[in-house]
């Protein structure tokens, strides 16, 4: 898929191949439904050079600490100790990109997180440019001005 360009993103991350199809994103924009993408910063990187009309921000989102990072994937119990000893190398990688990003968010309460990313998309959505009825709204008030203060 990533080589007939059917993927936005893709990547292989300890030896397992990740990525993001072009169609059903692509498909949910067009809908008007909101997409968020769960991407390494290299994933961030492609879907920002993508031809992908529609991306508006994005979010990093750090650990509470390295101490609970290495807690929560141990606590998943899906990897090896020697999986979790590369994801923690991994991590080091990633957060050094922190600065790359729109919004940077401490997941330290997950219903705050989750809160602020909702906050972010909110704020996305509100953007002029993302408004296309707002300019005959302003015309519309600005004609209701002319008539009742000529």
């Amino acid at each position: 898929m990533g080589a007939a360009g059917d993927l936005l993103e893709h990547a292989e991350v300890f030896g397992n191949f990740y990525g993001t199809p072009r169609a059903p994103a692509e498909a949910s924009l067009e809908a008007g439904r909101d997409v968020l993408f769960d991407v390494d910063w290299q994933g961030g990187q492609q879907l920002r050079n993508s031809a992908l009309r529609d991306a508006v921000a994005s979010v990093f989102i750090l650990p509470p600490s390295i101490a609970e990072l290495e807690r929560r994937l141990r606590a998943r119990g899906q990897d090896a100790d020697e999986i979790i000893a590369g994801r923690m190398a991994r991590a080091r990688d990633e957060i050094s990109h922190w600065d790359a990003y729109d919004h940077v968010l401490i997941n330290d309460d997950l219903d705050r997180c989750e809160r602020q990313v909702r906050m972010i998309l909110e704020a996305e959505r509100l953007r002029r440019a993302r408004r296309p009825g707002l300019t005959g709204f302003v015309q519309a008030l600005n004609r209701e001005f002319e008539e009742r203060m000529p």
